[in-house]
C-alpha cells in the first residue's frame, strides 16, 4: 500500500527527528512517499530523502506554503490523495492543524494521536489523557493518521530516494501570514531532547521557576511546566508538558513541584527515566517516577545543583 507521509518543516528545514520517527510508523503500512511543502524546500527534500524507509520525496516549493498555513497545505495533499491508502503526519501543532483539514475535505475520519499501528485498518491510541487505549478500525477508503512519535524510533538516515519537484494546487486564499514571533533559545527543543526539567505549581512564582531553568541549564536539558505552572503565569505556553502541551519521552525526566494530574502524565509517562521532586509524600507523580525525593524543592533543587559541580 501507498502512504503520503507529510513532513515536519520549520521554515525550509526539515525537523528531522519528528519526521524521521514519523516514517518509522509510516514504513508498517508500506512503501512511503515524504511530501516536503514549504518555501525554498528543496533542502528539506534531499533530508528526507535520505531517511531509511522512504520511497520517494515530493517537493513542493511555493511562496503558499512558506509559513505553514493549513489551508494551502491541505488542498495540496487532497490533489494528491487519490494515490494513497493512507494519509500520515506527526502529531504536531502544524500536523493536528493541516490533517484534521485534510480528512474534512475527503470526507472521512481523522484518527489522532496514534501510538501503535496493527495493520492497515488498525490502530492503538490513548484516550481519557493516557489511561486507556482504544483501538480503532477504520473501513474508509482513506485513512488520516497523526503519529505521536514519542513512542517510535527515528528511522536511520542511510536512504537515498528520488526527489521530485511537483507543481502548487490551486490557493483558496482563505487565510493569511501576517507575522511569526519565535522565542529563540540556546536549549534544546522540548519534544526531541534527551533531558527535560519540569516545574509544577509548587514553584510558586515565576521568578522562583529560575532555579528549574537554572538546574536545566546545568544538565544541558529543556525545560518543561505543567499546566498549573503556566496557567499560573510562572512559564511560557510553549514550556507546557501534557494532555493539552507537548508529549515528550526523554531519556530523563525530572519533575519539581509537580503533583502529577493524569493531564501530565498523558504528556511525559513514557520517559525512560523519571525522577520527582516533592514534599508531598502522596502526591500521585511518585506512583509512576523511577526515582522519588520527598523534600522540599527550594533545599532540594539548590543542593543537587551543586553537587553536579
Amino acid at each position: 500500500m501507498a502512504v503520503l507521509l507529510l513532513a515536519e518543516i520549520n521554515g525550509a528545514d526539515l525537523s528531522v527527528d519528528q519526521t524521521a520517527k514519523a516514517v518509522t510508523a509510516a514504513a508498517a503500512l508500506g512503501d512511503v512517499t515524504v511530501l516536503c511543502a514549504s518555501t525554498g524546500c528543496s533542502g528539506a527534500a534531499e533530508a528526507a530523502a535520505k531517511l531509511d524507509g522512504v520511497a520517494k520525496v515530493l517537493c513542493a516549493d511555493d511562496a503558499a506554503y512558506g509559513n505553514g498555513l493549513a489551508e494551502p497545505i491541505a488542498d495540496l495533499i487532497v490533489s494528491l490523495a487519490g494515490d494513497y491508502e493512507h494519509i500520515v503526519a506527526p502529531a504536531t501543532a502544524s500536523g493536528k492543524n493541516i490533517l484534521p483539514r485534510v480528512a474534512a475535505l475527503l470526507d472521512v475520519m481523522v484518527i489522532s494521536d496514534v501510538t501503535g499501528i496493527t495493520d492497515a485498518n488498525i490502530f492503538e491510541r490513548p484516550t481519557y489523557a493516557g489511561n486507556a487505549m482504544q483501538t480503532v478500525q477504520s473501513s474508509d477508503a482513506t485513512k488520516v493518521l497523526t503519529i505521536r512519535t514519542a513512542g517510535f524510533d527515528a528511522a536511520g538516515s542511510n536512504g537515498s530516494a528520488a526527489v521530485e519537484d511537483i507543481s502548487a494546487a490551486a490557493n483558496p486564499g482563505l487565510s493569511e501570514w501576517v507575522e511569526d514571533k519565535v522565542q529563540t533559545s540556546d536549549r534544546p527543543d522540548l519534544t526531541s531532547a534527551g533531558s527535560v526539567v519540569s516545574g509544577g505549581r509548587g514553584v510558586g512564582s515565576e521568578e522562583n521557576f529560575a532555579i528549574i531553568e537554572k538546574l536545566a541549564d546545568k544538565l544541558g536539558a529543556a525545560v518543561g511546566a505543567s499546566r498549573a505552572a503556566v496557567d499560573s503565569g510562572y512559564a511560557p505556553n510553549d514550556w507546557q508538558v501534557g494532555q493539552t502541551g507537548k508529549v515528550v519521552a526523554p531519556d530523563l525526566y525530572i519533575a519539581i513541584g509537580i503533583s502529577g494530574a493524569i493531564q501530565h502524565l498523558a504528556g511525559m509517562k513514557d520517559s525512560k527515566v523519571i525522577v520527582a521532586i516533592n514534599k508531598d509524600e502522596e502526591a500521585p507523580i511518585f506512583q509512576i517516577a523511577d526515582y522519588g525525593l520527598v523534600a522540599d524543592l527550594f533545599e532540594a533543587v539548590p543542593a543537587l545543583h551543586d553537587a553536579l559541580d
